[in-house]
């Protein structure tokens, strides 16, 4: 049986948990650092790995020497790694005042621009980071996504294509392609698209989920189950059942009743 769809309703939602975690798979941000933008810890020092203290020594050395870009870039990471989005885009926007031509600032601005939501403004920024004739596939993703939640899916579409040519098979490129499929209502294309992700011995345990959504969508829930516990441990494959029905549930409210948004997970490559 069909089953009732409004994919335009998951573009209510500001973040559509596009954010940091769903950008990094469900690890935490901490976990590197760094990113294809240039981005280095100050001085080579090894990175605090937990998002509170690294906010913390971050923080000091900025407050220190607020100018210094190395350090005003790693503590607006760390400050998106801790959750404090408008915060680290407030720290970034300073920096890149400061250092207008720094690449590396201008995209990890447009991250933090899309983390809350100011998804044209992240995409201007963002276009500022990178150039035609030297893109970052990594960075048209991003692009791709604030397109998407802008309503703007063939668009975006295009932003994806151009970063597949530089890394074929991406599965976060992919899995972002099948969900621009998803908000446009072609659900066999964002199957298909998340598929090819979920084939991928790197994809991330988001893209299992949003192929799990996806295939529950279109009214196969025992396919999805299967799909989205199948070789993890029990309490991980209870966790995923869960988190599958809570998003199709949401999707089914009664008819007249205010439905909740079903949450897919646009992401952002680091």
């Amino acid at each position: 049986m069909r089953q009732r769809f409004s994919p335009a309703r998951l573009l209510a939602s500001t973040s559509l948990v596009a954010a940091l975690a769903a950008g990094l798979g469900g690890c935490t941000a901490m976990s590197k650092l760094s990113d294809a933008t240039g981005s280095v810890a100050p001085r080579a020092e090894a990175a605090p790995t937990d998002p509170a203290r690294a906010v913390e020594a971050y923080g000091e050395r900025y407050r220190a020497n607020p100018k210094d870009a190395d350090v005003a870039l790693a503590y607006g990471q760390a400050l998106r790694a801790n959750g404090q989005r408008a915060q680290a885009a407030a720290v970034l926007e300073q920096a890149t005042i400061a250092h207008p031509g720094n690449k590396a600032l201008l995209a990890q601005y447009g991250r933090a621009l899309a983390d809350n939501g100011n998804f044209q403004q992240a995409f201007d920024v963002l276009s500022k980071a990178h150039s035609p004739d030297n893109p970052d596939w990594r960075l048209l993703s991003v692009q791709g996504t604030a397109l998407d939640q802008m309503g703007r899916h063939e668009e975006a579409r295009s932003y994806y294509a151009a970063a597949l040519k530089i890394a074929p098979g991406d599965p976060g490129v992919l899995s972002n392609l099948g969900l621009s499929y998803m908000l446009s209502k072609d659900l066999p294309k964002a199957e298909e698209a998340l598929r090819q992700a979920y084939a991928s011995p790197r994809a991330s345990a988001r893209v299992r989920q949003n192929l799990g959504l996806v295939v529950g969508l279109q009214g196969r829930f025992a396919e999805a189950e299967t799909i989205v516990k199948a070789d993890l441990p029990p309490d991980q494959a209870a966790a995923n059942v869960a988190y599958l029905k809570d998003m199709l549930n949401r999707n089914e409210a009664p008819r007249g009743a205010a439905k909740r948004t079903p949450v897919a997970s646009l992401s952002q490559p680091d």
